[in-house]
């Protein structure tokens, strides 16, 4: 049984006024494992995938959502210490990878991007009549969000997407009108109040991946799968750039994988997490959110074996 957003909340606040550690489900386990994620991930990690796992390894399980690349960082520099690391794309895994703080990497799902937008927006209508989408984003004063993408691999892949579309639709200059500046203070904001935003109607629309906005309710536009990184990348597009504080960063299917970190407290409870992930169960939990199988798509393993 799925456990309703709402009620999960009022468990954690329970939780915090009895002085327990808030985590994911209760058990006889005296220590939580401890799980950095993807901000995207939130709704199936605290709804379904935190609660069945804790049942299923009988573990208490305590989540850290923020975007993958500030985590990885935070793990490689040593400020925070988790069990195990779960993030969307390689690139935020493999700086763990190459600090060795894991070994290897599951594939574990993957996803695609979207375009959401607020469903009582006075720009509703249009794109759920099917009007080109990144017309309708040009349009002077309509208030766009996405995240920060010097921390937030999603906030990277929009810039990707529109990149990809300037070629993929002959509209030179698409994403500057767009998105504006690369770092742009009024379209940045945190991954946790996009959705929040969209739904009060003080954002239009805002990217997204496709296993976002169903929890919340919110409408979105799918893209064409040449430009929603969903797939195998051809040469061009992995040739688009980004460089952001003197690092260059490129496109990157959109493959959520999942470590145990070499440091963990609990090693094998770790462990054992990581590779439920692969299985029916949680499979089946990631299906009804939304999110697609990995496809085959091989582990990733550090440089020095």
């Amino acid at each position: 049984m799925l456990i309703r957003r709402r009620d999960f909340m009022a468990a954690i606040g329970a939780a915090a006024a009895a002085g327990a550690a808030p985590v994911w489900a209760m058990t006889t386990a005296s220590t939580p494992l401890e799980v950095a994620y993807a901000g995207s991930m939130t709704a199936v990690m605290e709804q379904a995938i935190g609660p069945a796992a804790g049942r299923a390894l009988g573990v208490a399980l305590r989540g850290r959502a923020q975007g993958a690349n500030a985590l990885a960082h935070e793990i490689t520099g040593g400020s925070l210490r988790a069990d195990v690391f779960i993030a969307v794309t390689a690139e935020p895994m493999a700086i763990v990878l190459q600090a060795g703080m894991a070994r290897t990497a599951a594939a574990i799902a993957r996803t695609e991007m979207v375009i959401a937008y607020a469903p009582r927006g006075k720009f509703a209508a249009a794109l759920a009549q099917g009007q080109p989408w990144w017309r309708i984003l040009e349009t002077p004063g309509l208030r766009f969000g996405r995240t920060d993408p010097s921390a937030d691999p999603q906030g990277r892949n929009i810039i990707y997407v529109c990149e990809l579309a300037e070629r993929y639709y002959r509209q030179p200059g698409l994403a500057a009108r767009i998105l504006g500046p690369t770092m742009n203070p009024r379209q940045i904001f945190a991954e946790a109040m996009v959705e929040g935003r969209l739904q009060s109607g003080e954002l239009d629309a805002a990217s997204a991946y496709r296993t976002q906005p169903g929890p919340f309710h919110i409408p979105y536009v799918r893209l064409p799968a040449a430009i929603n990184l969903s797939g195998v990348l051809t040469e061009a597009d992995r040739g688009i750039a980004l460089t952001l504080d003197g690092r260059t960063y490129r496109p990157q299917a959109l493959i959520f994988y999942a470590a145990a970190l070499t440091a963990a407290p609990q090693p094998a409870a770790a462990r054992a997490f990581v590779r439920w992930l692969g299985g029916a169960q949680a499979q089946a939990l990631l299906r009804q959110y939304g999110y697609d199988a990995a496809g085959g798509e091989a582990p990733l393993v550090a440089a020095h074996g």
